[in-house]
C-alpha cells in the first residue's frame, strides 16, 4: 500500500489521548467476592439456557478458560435431557436444575451472577427474578422483546440495586474499534447520518428460519434478535440516543412464500426439491443436543423454512433519529447471495465507507475495507485482518471485560441495561411501525430515567 494512501493516525492519537489517558473501571459492573475456593477471588455463576450459544460460549469456555475468575455452580433449562448433554459438553459438576426450579437453584448454588441464553422473548423473565433474588444478571441480547419487557427490567433494577450487564460482542469487533478511533479523531466532524445495509447469506439467513428465531413470538423479530446488535453499534458509536423510528418490513422469501412445506426436514418428502434441505444427522452435537432431546418439549432444529407460522420479516428498512440530531437508514436482508455489511457515516467534514465481506459473521477469514474521504481533499484506502476466534477475537474481548476484574474500559464498551434496553427499543419500535405504518416515538414505549 502507497505509504500516502495509510491513513494518518497522529490526529487521532492527539485527541483521543486524553480519553485513554483518563481511562477508568465503570462503576457498571460486578463486585468479585472472595471465595475460600483455591484461595483466588472467584465469581459464582449459574446459566439459564443450555442450547448452543449458553453450552459452548457461556459454558465450556468459562470452565476452560476463565476458572480463574468464576466458578459454574448451576445449569438450568426447560428440557432436563438437553441439561445432562450441557452438563458433560461444558465439563462441569454445578448442579443442573429445570426451569420451574430456577428460584431453587438460586437458594441453592447462591450465585453472584446469573448468565441468561434462553429463547429471546425469556430473557426478561430470567433477568428480573435473578435481580430479585439477589443475583447481578449477564445476558445476551436481546435483553427484551416486548416494551413491557424492558419497563420491568429498568424497574427491578432500581428497586434490586442489582446490575445487568449486556453481551454486545459487536463493540469489541476490530472494524468498531477502527471506526469508534476515526470518530473521536474529529476527520469527519459531526455525524450527520449513518447507511447501515445488514446482507444475510442463504445459509446464515435460512438458518433462522429452521429455528425459533423465525416467530416473532419467540425472538420479536430479527429487527429485535439480529438487529440490535447493529442498533446498538450504533447508538455506542455516536453516543447518543433514538428518540423517533420509522420501519417498513416484511416476509417476503421465507414462511408462506413456497408452494410445498413440511414439519422439518428430517420427515420432508421434498428433500430432493428444496434447496434448503438440511441433514442434521450429520451433526453429531446437534443431534445430541436437539434431536436427543427434542421428545421433552417439541423443540425441532431443523424446521423448514417454509413454515407458514414463520412471521419474522426477511426483507426490512428503518430510519432512526437520534437526539443529537444524527439519522441512521438501516437495511437488513436475511436470503442474499453472500454475506456481509456496509456501513457509511457521513459528517461535516467528510465521509467514512466500511465494507465488511464475510459467509458467516464467526468466519475468522472475513475482510473489511475502510475508505476515509474529506471533503475538499483525499480519499485514504486501507484494509483490516482481524485475528482469529469468535466473531474475529470480539467474544474473547468480551468475556474479558465483564469477567476479569479491574479491565480499562477508555472507550466504554461495557454495556449496561440501558443500552441493551435502548437496542432492544429501535427493533420494537420498528416492528410497531411496520405493523401500524406510524412514526413511532422512544418515549411513548416506556419510561426511561434520564440519561446519568
Amino acid at each position: 500500500m502507497n505509504e500516502s494512501k495509510k491513513m494518518d493516525r497522529r490526529k487521532f492519537i492527539g485527541n483521543s489521548s486524553k480519553i485513554i489517558a483518563a481511562s477508568t473501571i465503570l462503576p457498571l459492573g460486578f463486585s468479585f467476592p472472595k471465595s475460600k475456593l483455591f484461595g483466588v477471588d472467584k465469581m459464582k455463576v449459574a446459566l439459564v439456557g443450555t442450547g448452543g450459544r449458553g453450552s459452548s460460549t457461556w459454558g465450556k469456555d468459562l470452565v476452560e478458560n476463565y476458572s480463574e475468575y468464576i466458578e459454574m455452580v448451576g445449569l438450568c433449562d426447560i428440557n432436563y435431557k438437553r441439561l445432562a448433554f450441557a452438563k458433560k459438553k461444558i465439563g462441569t459438576s454445578a448442579k443442573t436444575y429445570e426451569a420451574k426450579d430456577f428460584d431453587l437453584m438460586i437458594k441453592e448454588t447462591k450465585p453472584d451472577a446469573v448468565i441468561v441464553t434462553t429463547v429471546d422473548s425469556k430473557h426478561e423473565q430470567y433477568i428480573v427474578r435473578a435481580m430479585e433474588l439477589g443475583c447481578d444478571v449477564i445476558s445476551e441480547k436481546p435483553v427484551a422483546t416486548e416494551a413491557d419487557q424492558c419497563q420491568r427490567i429498568i424497574d427491578a433494577e432500581a428497586r434490586t440495586g442489582k446490575k445487568v450487564n449486556v453481551t454486545f460482542n459487536v463493540r469489541y469487533m476490530m472494524e468498531s474499534d477502527a471506526i469508534k478511533e476515526i470518530i473521536l479523531s474529529g476527520e469527519l466532524g459531526k455525524i450527520i447520518s449513518i447507511d447501515f445495509q445488514e446482507y444475510l447469506d442463504i445459509s446464515h439467513g435460512a438458518s433462522y428460519y429452521r429455528r425459533w428465531h423465525g416467530k416473532i413470538k419467540n425472538s420479536g423479530s430479527l429487527l429485535v434478535h439480529k438487529a440490535s446488535h447493529h442498533f446498538d453499534m450504533i447508538n455506542w458509536l455516536i453516543d447518543a440516543e433514538p428518540l423517533e423510528v420509522k420501519a417498513t418490513g416484511r416476509l417476503a422469501y421465507y414462511g408462506k412464500n413456497n408452494s410445498f412445506r413440511s414439519r422439518n426436514c428430517r420427515t420432508c418428502n421434498h428433500k430432493d426439491d428444496c434447496k434448503f434441505y438440511w441433514d442434521i444427522t450429520t451433526s453429531k452435537s446437534s443431534m445430541e443436543m436437539y434431536v436427543n432431546c427434542e421428545d421433552v418439549d417439541g423443540y425441532l432444529r431443523d424446521g423448514c423454512v417454509w413454515d407458514n407460522e414463520i412471521d419474522s420479516y426477511d426483507t426490512s428498512a428503518v430510519e432512526v433519529l437520534y437526539d443529537n440530531g444524527t439519522i441512521l437508514n438501516y437495511s437488513m436482508n436475511a436470503f442474499m447471495p453472500y454475506e456481509g455489511q456496509r456501513i457509511s457515516l457521513t459528517g461535516e467534514k467528510g465521509r467514512l465507507d466500511v465494507r465488511i465481506y464475510a459467509r458467516q459473521p464467526w468466519d475468522t477469514d472475513y475482510k473489511i475495507e475502510l475508505r476515509l474521504s474529506e471533503n475538499f481533499g483525499e480519499s485514504k484506502t486501507w484494509g483490516l485482518n482481524p485475528p482469529k476466534g469468535g466473531h474475529g477475537g470480539a467474544d474473547s474481548k468480551l468475556k474479558n471485560m465483564i469477567l476479569k476484574p479491574n479491565q480499562q474500559d477508555p472507550y466504554k464498551k461495557r454495556a449496561g441495561s440501558r443500552a441493551g434496553i435502548l437496542s432492544s427499543l429501535i427493533g420494537i419500535a420498528a416492528r410497531h411501525s411496520i405493523e401500524s405504518g406510524k412514526k413511532i416515538k422512544i418515549s411513548n414505549l416506556i419510561k426511561f430515567p434520564n440519561k446519568n
